[in-house]
């Protein structure tokens, strides 16, 4: 479990529900639409989060007999259905609600004063006193998710924020810093339309407002959501594919490869595939040296009446197996090795060799010098 990322996921619950709770008691008090919505708001960001949470849990297991990878991906899968689920419900009752305040506009007796421990208090006050607390926790929580963000982009090399908001392999981190961001924005617009109803008594700016916060929270669905489709359906890791192929450049052993594919399984675990085709000249480099070693290996096991041509001729065919598998699984090992180094979250590499390059790759007396 990416530990930034439950560390910014557990402040925005905790303050996401303090805030709910504030706003839903000033939306009652005051009778303001974009208020309400703001409450709405602040709800769906805490069922979010807390899906997050469960994700992240739930990703974080090790593989065993039914996932053979890992849970990684029930991460996403989590945050698919948050994203989807609660903002669109979210998006939906807000612009219900707007609807509905906007119907019985005329219906709907706004107090002028709200009595709290005996004292009169204007709504508007009320109003401002919650929205001036919520931007302040939830500014707080932003200035946490946003500096384990730009953490993350700094250590991968990245400039460009906006860029990696989309290419980030985070969702979770991503989703957090989403909520805080249009949070710190709801209750600017809430405070805007609150503001412009007090000041032209006119209360459709508060409804106007509201719809605003309502379409903002379904917009937030569709990007969320897109964000988290992308790791549920196979998608390559294009790093890894170019550190391969850099890695392939350096290896004269190599003469091309092939099918390389890839795919993310999740933000920490990468599977790679290639097919190969080796370059005979370099290969064979020591190879007599290394079937000399293993035939002598075999010998020195058989007694010396025992060794006759038919023992000779098994031992020498054996060795000259066993001495191409030999450089042949170094060559893979080393490919593994490099590619993991320059992309650690390549867990899995499989490689396979197609064979010797064609003869006309082969002809070049010169190339066949520089190989020996």
């Amino acid at each position: 479990m990416a530990q930034g990322s439950k560390k910014a996921v557990l402040y925005a619950i905790c303050v996401n529900a303090i805030i709910t709770v504030l706003k839903g008691i000033a939306a009652m008090a005051t009778h303001s639409a974009a208020m309400m919505n703001e409450a709405v708001h602040s709800l769906m960001d805490t069922l979010n989060q807390v899906f997050l949470l469960i994700g992240l849990k739930r990703g974080s297991q090790p593989a065993d007999t039914q996932y053979a990878f890992g849970h990684g991906q029930k991460k996403y899968l989590w945050n698919l259905w948050s994203a989807i689920g609660l903002f669109s419900i979210g998006c939906g009752l807000g612009l219900a609600h707007a609807w509905h305040a906007w119907h019985n506009l005329g219906h709907i007796q706004r107090p002028e004063a709200i009595s709290v421990f005996g004292l009169e208090i204007a709504p508007i006050w009320i109003s401002a006193v919650v929205l001036i607390i919520a931007f302040l926790l939830e500014g707080y929580v932003l200035i946490v998710a946003g500096k384990e963000f730009l953490s993350r982009m700094r250590a991968e090399g990245k400039r460009n924020p906006f860029r990696y908001l989309t290419d980030a392999d985070d969702p979770t981190l991503i989703a957090v810093l989403l909520e805080d961001s249009i949070a710190v924005t709801g209750v600017i617009l809430a405070a805007t339309g609150i503001g412009m109803t007090q000041s032209t008594g006119n209360p459709m700016w508060d409804i106007g407002f509201s719809v605003l916060i309502a379409l903002m929270l379904g917009f937030t669905a569709i990007f969320l959501g897109k964000i988290n489709m992308r790791y549920l359906t196979n998608i390559r890791d294009k790093d890894a594919e170019r550190a391969f192929h850099d890695i392939v450049k350096h290896h004269r052993e190599v003469e091309r490869y092939h099918d390389l594919r890839s795919v993310i399984v999740d933000d920490t675990h990468t599977v790679v595939v290639a097919e190969v085709e080796l370059r005979e000249e370099v290969l064979m480099r020591d190879m007599r040296e290394r079937i000399s070693n293993h035939a002598r290996q075999l010998l020195e096991r058989v007694p010396e009446h025992r060794r006759t041509e038919a023992v000779l001729e098994y031992a020498e065919t054996r060795a000259i197996v066993q001495a191409t598998l030999e450089a042949t699984e170094e060559l893979i090992d080393e490919l593994e090795t490099e590619l993991k180094q320059r992309c650690p979250r390549v867990f899995h590499l499989t490689i396979e060799i197609d064979g010797i390059a064609p003869p006309s790759k082969l002809d070049n007396p010169q190339q066949l010098n520089e190989g020996l």
